[in-house]
């Protein structure tokens, strides 16, 4: 009789990233609970991304948080700022203004406390710091001291019910690398969205940073992208 699934709660954008996380997850065994969050984000479309995702990748439940980040300001992706666009990847080593204030230590927070009402020990994030953008929250330090902070900062974790493990599998990987693992993986890339200035009709702008990058990895991983942007 095989052993119950563990459960693990995963944050899904319904982008590339999360979406290969959401998978691999699930291929490791893990029974998934996928976190989205609605946190005013101009590019609203990967919302519906997600939903479509969590759905065909068979995620056990999938919960939809609003958090409200455009109070904040500060990013490109909550506030009225240009967004950069048709940048040399080589050149990528600065903080990019689309860079959300302690975004993904909000994400992580929620996610910590949906695990610990359920009972789970693991988290998964896509978070990349090999063939990305300069973001401080998706380096592996940061991933190392979320994980010391979830087992000091919970009741499961002081009383020693729990070890809080921060999986993220894809932080040393370039995007022809997750690309080629989402492809093994019978991911359908086209549910996905990674754009982050959606142009009219629904399709991606395709010169923003994460057009750049998606485009990188497929055209290095030898694939066609399902959702094929063309550079305005």
């Amino acid at each position: 009789m095989s052993s119950p699934r563990r459960p693990a709660v995963v944050l899904l954008s319904g982008g590339l990233d999360s979406t290969t996380t959401l998978a691999t997850a699930r291929a490791e065994g893990f029974d998934c609970y996928a976190l989205t969050v609605d946190y005013g984000q101009r590019h609203q479309v990967e919302l519906e991304a997600a939903r479509r995702v969590a759905q065909a990748l068979g995620a056990r439940e999938h919960a939809v948080l609003q958090v409200d980040l455009r109070r904040f300001g500060g990013s490109a992706l909550t506030a009225d700022l240009a967004i950069p666009a048709g940048r040399d990847p080589a050149a990528m080593t600065d903080i990019p203004p689309t860079y959300v204030p302690a975004r993904n230590t909000v994400f992580l927070a929620l996610a910590l406390a949906w695990a610990e009402t359920l009972g789970a020990e693991d988290l998964f994030i896509g978070v990349n710091a090999l063939d990305y953008s300069g973001y401080p929250d998706c380096r592996p330090e940061y991933i190392e001291a979320f994980e010391r902070m979830a087992n000091l900062a919970t009741r499961a974790g002081v009383e020693g019910r729990s070890r809080f493990r921060i999986h993220a599998p894809l932080i040393a990987a370039s995007k022809a690398e997750i690309v080629r693992r989402a492809r093994a993986l019978g991911v359908d890339l086209g549910l996905t969205w990674s754009c982050y200035d959606p142009q009219p009709g629904g399709r991606p702008c395709g010169v923003c940073d994460s057009c750049v990058f998606r485009r990188k990895g497929f055209a290095e991983a030898g694939l066609v992208d399902p959702l094929s942007p063309r550079p305005r």
